[in-house]
């Protein structure tokens, strides 16, 4: 009887999380998936059927071109971004407490403004008459205006921009656990710096790398805002491409397809990190 209380009680508690889960992942999943295989009505509706229609046209040079770029893109944000947050995280690990919590309360401030006003804020920085181009202009550096905005250094820099808190604070939490003894071990038996960053450091810090790649890696993937805002009309993604599907298009079997491609290429990306690279994950794969 008590082993049969144990078991209701956790089912109780497991309850609500799995409705969420269900009504606010599986079910639109599901829903998307079926569309992704519907035939497409010429008012852009949805007609009953099966198809595969959709999924052949992604092969098609235009939209796998697109896919490419969205993956370059998406690639060259998480190295930029993995090299810009390292140092950081690094520093805010090593620090002082008092400096820690400072340095932790500034990389989490941004997320304090709504992510669509913060990126509206570049307008005014990299415009023609914004921030840069005043600045430069003023000090004589440049003599006309830089175009700094709807370009692809401007979808990078709203990228990178976006993303660094997700970078830094994975990076930060794996140094943060490090026992400090190593370090002094490896100094003391005569390794420099570099060598014991190479081999105690940085190999210590991996988990937190890992993670903090697919917390970049995966939102950029699927972003539309940042293009929309500050890129051009050669900076396409394929978030871009899916929001037009749905919102101008009104090619919904279509833009299903493409967001199902996308969500199971993200979900094999994330198998692969929690068995190789999530310290829990592999616990709970060895045990299982």
């Amino acid at each position: 009887m008590r082993k049969r209380f144990r078991i209701s009680e956790l089912h109780l508690l497991l309850a609500p999380p799995a409705v969420w889960l269900t009504l606010f992942f599986v079910a639109p999943l599901l829903i998307v998936l079926v569309f992704s295989v519907s035939p497409q009505d010429v008012n852009g509706g949805v007609l009953r059927g099966f198809t595969l229609e959709h999924y052949r046209r992604i092969i098609d040079p235009l939209y796998l071109g697109i896919m490419l770029q969205s993956l370059a893109v998406a690639a060259i944000t998480t190295i930029i971004t993995l090299l810009l947050a390292y140092p950081v995280a690094y520093y805010m690990a090593f620090a002082a407490p008092r400096t820690k919590k400072i340095l932790i309360f500034l990389v989490i401030l941004p997320f304090w403004t709504n992510f669509l006003v913060r990126m509206y804020s570049f307008v005014a920085i990299l415009g023609t008459d914004g921030v840069v181009n005043l600045v430069l202009l003023k000090l004589g550096v440049i003599h006309e205006p830089l175009q700094l905005l709807h370009n692809t250094f401007a979808v990078y820099v709203g990228f990178v921009y976006g993303n660094l808190p997700y970078m830094i604070m994975p990076i930060f939490a794996a140094l943060d656990r490090m026992n400090t003894s190593l370090l002094e071990a490896s100094m003391d038996l005569g390794a420099g710096p570099v060598r014991t960053f190479w081999k105690i450091t940085l190999p210590y810090s991996y988990s937190g790398v890992a993670a903090g790649i697919v917390f970049v890696f995966i939102p950029t993937l699927g972003n539309f805002v940042v293009p929309e805002i500050l890129g051009g009309a050669d900076n396409v993604i394929i978030g871009n491409l899916i929001n037009r599907q749905f919102l101008t298009s009104r090619n919904w079997p279509f833009g299903s397809a493409l967001s199902t491609m996308l969500v199971f290429g993200l979900m094999v990306v994330i198998t692969i990190y929690i068995r190789y690279f999530d310290p829990m994950g592999k616990k709970r794969l060895t045990t299982g």
